[in-house]
């Protein structure tokens, strides 16, 4: 190994498959599912699914940043202030529905 640029690049590589890599996969699988809980402003159930790809990918470099992607009660309430967006880590995932037979 006389060059000092494999050695950089491998320690680069390794460090992204043992650091960076875990990060994001655990935050993609965290955020991934919908969760159901009530709406702040209308009151109603809904049902939110967030940006699990965008999250995960901000989680790589700091905080994820959690964005709505689907909500039940749009598109009417699509203009809402996403106040559920502070709870949406700390509510369990939506279990599986399996298909009625």
């Amino acid at each position: 190994m006389n060059d000092p640029w494999t050695v950089i690049a491998a320690i680069v590589a390794v460090a992204l498959l043992y650091v960076l890599f875990p990060v994001v996969a655990e935050t993609f699988l965290r955020v991934r599912a919908r969760r159901s809980f009530i709406c702040a402003e209308t009151g109603a159930t809904a049902e939110v699914g967030v940006d699990a790809r965008r999250a995960a990918l901000a989680a790589a470099i700091g905080r994820p940043a959690l964005q709505v992607k689907t909500c039940s009660l749009w598109p009417e309430r699509s203009g809402c202030g996403r106040s559920c967006l502070g709870r949406f880590e700390r509510t369990k995932p939506e279990p599986l529905r399996s298909p009625v037979s």
